[in-house]
């Protein structure tokens, strides 16, 4: 792993802890936006969503109009305590995605579960956007 420099002087480390600032640097990009698989099958869409330490609880799905919309959010709190040092430090990350729907889906029936850090959405297609077999057509 790439560690990023951090130059501060020392007071801020023996204050706040040795990785204090590190700490932001190494996570900056926790508050990105999860990836997503979709996948299109002749019977439904499926979107797989990379969500580990979200609980399917803070997980949303909402459906409006056309529109697809996954959010979450998450609250953490740390707390270290010994006899010099007391430090606290919470933090707050969301994302939130949006899909534009095609119209030929099967909005009533659209379902979604969550196992093991991954979200996933099934999005069934109405009769008629389905694909039909192949026929022949006799000439007369």
């Amino acid at each position: 792993m790439l560690r990023k420099q951090c130059y501060a002087p020392n007071y801020r480390n023996d204050f706040f802890g040795k990785d204090f600032l590190f700490h932001f640097l190494e996570n900056e990009t926790e508050n990105s936006v999860p990836a997503v698989n979709v996948v299109e099958t002749k019977d439904s869409y499926k979107i797989n969503v990379a969500a580990p330490g979200y609980e399917k609880d803070a997980i949303k799905v909402d459906v409006q109009n056309n529109l697809l919309i996954i959010s979450a959010e998450k609250k953490e709190s740390k707390e270290e305590n010994d006899e010099r040092t007391i430090r606290r430090e919470f933090g707050f990350n969301s994302f939130k995605r949006s899909f534009t729907l095609p119209e030929l889906v099967d909005y009533d029936n659209i379902s979604a579960t969550h196992k093991n850090g991954i979200l996933n959405i099934e999005i069934p297609k109405r009769e008629e956007a389905k694909e039909k077999p192949a026929r022949q057509i006799s000439i007369s």
